[in-house]
């Protein structure tokens, strides 16, 4: 087996941090936000929260190791008004209370 780079490593614990992401997710829409699987003790958005955060610090290292340690405030900024538009469009449509 060939050793990764390690910006093929931050890409690949990323992959998994999206993964882990999304199965948060839809434990929290099939079981609901505020609900605490047996065995554990937080609740699906705590949980859900502690993955982001962990999103966040692989998205941070890779940005790091690849030289664009910049701020991405504007960047977010940008992407709340697009999910903001297209909500909007769900409601007009009627998907979206």
């Amino acid at each position: 087996m060939r050793p990764m780079h390690e910006e093929q490593y931050l890409l690949t614990c990323l992959a998994e941090e999206c993964g882990e992401v999304a199965q948060r997710c839809t434990k929290a829409l099939r079981f609901g936000i505020n609900e605490i699987q047996p065995g554990q003790d937080a609740t699906n958005y705590a949980r859900l929260w502690g993955e982001l955060c962990d999103l966040q610090a692989v998205a941070e290292m890779l940005s790091e190791k690849m030289g664009y340690g910049h701020t991405v405030r504007e960047e977010i900024e940008a992407k709340k008004e697009r999910v903001k538009k297209f909500m909007m469009y769900s409601r007009d449509l009627g998907t979206l209370r």
